[in-house]
């Protein structure tokens, strides 16, 4: 079948740590100093979903800064996924995702998302059960999943990208 290529976005407010999930996922790395990200990052990274189907991703790191909030519209166009992020030290950033997933869906009706609730190698395991039991966007259709990652350990990272992969092929 071949290679499909589709663009995705992390989306989230500032120093959530979507810079450094991709870090993980597409270099298998993990650095504690914070760079913040200007406009838009790109990366990009080979899925292998079965023997004879792959997809690459095509992955926009989508800075936080709320002044950029007018041209976050722009970058978003054309995803046909998104992870968004948030940092579950800072309840503020998961309140914040309702925001980020409306823009997203403004723009991209048939998009797919997964959130990832993350930096949980901070909170107890009790602290992230809470947090995804009572975290309402999987009430979404088009939400297909809700993970505690760490960006830091590696917990769910390759989880979160290999699942959108599947949801947006699964979709055509």
């Amino acid at each position: 079948m071949g290679t499909t290529a589709k663009k995705i976005c992390l989306v989230g407010d500032f120093a959530v740590g979507k810079t450094s999930l991709i870090r993980r996922f597409v270099d298998n790395q993990f650095s504690d100093d914070y760079l913040s990200t200007v406009g838009v990052k790109l990366s990009r990274k080979l899925v292998k979903l079965t023997e004879s189907r792959s997809i690459e991703l095509l992955i926009w790191d989508i800075e936080g800064q709320t002044q950029f909030k007018s041209i976050a519209p722009s970058y978003l166009q054309g995803a046909k996924g998104a992870i968004m992020v948030a940092d579950v030290k800072r309840p503020e950033t998961i309140q914040n995702l309702k925001n980020h997933l409306d823009l997203f869906f403004s723009i991209n009706q048939q998009g797919w998302v997964i959130v990832a609730l993350n930096k949980v190698d901070l909170i107890t395991p009790e602290k992230l059960d809470k947090f995804l039991q009572v975290e309402p966007f999987s009430q979404q259709s088009r939400v297909l999943d809700t993970y505690g990652t760490s960006a830091k350990t590696g917990k769910d990272v390759e989880e979160i990208f290999y699942e959108l992969a599947e949801g947006m092929m699964l979709s055509e």
